[in-house]
């Protein structure tokens, strides 16, 4: 049992980006269960928020999206902190019994995947003694959230295909012009606690517990609160707070701040940029993208703050299944990013941009060059995270038959191509296939 926990406390973790320990000696045997051979249990309730746009707020960011905690627009953090449904989830994993709302954790576990549930025992393990002080009802009588993800607002210069306008104040007109405006039930720009302010007031005061913080969106570098946060931890000498950021890469200025210079005052910062694929498909995939100013952004970063962590966190989907190797090649062999460096996501929804609804004969074609992608990267990636990636893809893509809904998939994506003046059998001709079938 020892030498296993060390080698699983050592081992690598994507989300962490460096080798995460923690001192065995000091576990009790329950609490190495807890944190490892236990299949519901996690750090997450206590010790973490997520919250949207939108004031819905949940567990974590993968939580089901049906199942928030409470909402930050009339409910304060620490309501939600010892609240009936966040206080049941810890009594149920006290008891290793499953919770509804951790869902798409165990799907990935199943899939090979290292879940954000495994990466958070890992790298928050060193909290375990926290969990001692739980009553048996769930409650916690210490409000110390350490891991921050609250995303401020939808602020989004850019309409991504699988987004919309509660994550991206951008997708606003287009869903209005789809659907009409009554569709989409909130003004252009929302933020998390109803106002611009509302969440920033209650998060100042809780600062001092921070460990790590996660910023997404929206687009993060272009939220005042985002730079109002950073200030604030420099001001209060709290640059060992570790920065983990989602973002589309697109403009490393805003106003008068010039994020590279910022991340440079912090010990540790990773930065994920969401990319999916290069050039026009980039730019059709996340629309607003533009592709040369991308590729010169990650190289004013490689010259300006070469020590701050990149990696890329692609979003595999039915549009970049057979491609998004290419892409993985080419900025290894541009020296824009490490062959390891190379998150692959799944698209989980909408259904109809799934990867598994495509059908047979295109499945067999991705199977073969994410096949492929694999035989490359064995001499690359020894700790076999992008490689895991690729596997846990084919696992998901070959899981189910989906292709019942190439119909939706051509619906929805003809009346966004007609609403952009856009057609995706151009930009992605090997997908043409789908077209003929339904036809």
């Amino acid at each position: 049992m020892g030498e296993e926990l060390k080698k699983y406390y050592e081992t690598y973790d994507y989300s962490a980006r460096t080798p995460v320990k923690i001192g065995l000696d000091d576990l009790r045997i329950d609490q190495r269960h807890k944190l490892i051979e236990s299949k519901h249990f996690c750090m997450l309730p206590w010790l973490h928020l997520h919250g949207w746009p939108t004031g819905e707020a949940y567990p974590c960011c993968l939580a089901d999206d049906k199942l928030p905690l409470g909402d930050l627009k009339i409910s304060t953090l620490s309501d939600i902190w010892n609240g009936d449904k966040l206080t049941s989830m810890r009594s149920n994993m006290l008891q290793d019994r499953p919770c509804a709302e951790c869902r798409k954790c165990y799907e990935q576990e199943d899939m090979g995947f290292f879940s954000m549930r495994n990466s958070a025992n890992k790298h928050f393990g060193h909290h375990i003694a926290d969990v001692d002080k739980t009553a048996a009802d769930g409650q916690h009588p210490e409000f110390k959230i350490r891991y921050w993800d609250v995303r401020f607002s939808n602020i989004c210069n850019f309409r991504c295909r699988y987004c919309g306008p509660n994550f991206s104040s951008n997708w606003w007109e287009d869903k209005a012009a789809l659907y009409g405006k009554d569709s989409i039930g909130h003004p252009k720009f929302i933020y998390a606690g109803g106002s611009k302010d509302a969440i920033w007031e209650q998060m100042v005061d809780h600062i001092s517990h921070l460990e790590q913080i996660y910023f997404a969106g929206g687009e993060p570098l272009l939220m005042e609160e985002h730079y109002r946060l950073l200030d604030e931890l420099i001001s209060r000498g709290m640059t060992d707070v570790r920065l983990i950021y989602n973002t589309n890469f697109s403009e490393l200025n805003y106003k008068k701040n010039d994020v590279l210079s910022l991340w440079k005052s912090f010990d540790s910062v990773s930065v994920g940029a969401s990319l999916d694929a290069m050039g026009t498909r980039a730019e059709y995939m996340r629309k607003g993208t533009v592709w040369s100013d991308i590729e010169d952004n990650r190289r004013r970063m490689l010259d300006t703050c070469p020590e701050v962590d990149f990696y890329i966190s692609a979003t595999v989907n039915v549009f970049n299944v057979l491609h998004i190797s290419d892409f993985h090649r080419d900025w290894t062999d541009k020296g824009l990013i490490r062959a390891q460096d190379f998150n692959i996501n799944i698209l989980q929804g909408p259904d109809y941009y799934r990867c598994d609804i495509l059908p047979a004969h295109i499945k067999e074609q991705a199977r073969t060059r994410l096949n492929d992608t694999i035989e490359w990267l064995a001499p690359l990636d020894d700790l076999h995270r992008a490689i895991n990636g690729y596997r846990a893809l084919i696992n998901f893509m070959d899981a189910r038959d989906q292709s019942q809904l190439i119909t939706d998939f051509l619906r929805i994506t003809k009346k966004l191509d007609d609403l952009r003046g856009e057609d995706f059998t151009k930009t992605f001709p090997e997908l043409g296939s789908m077209v003929d079938g339904i036809a």
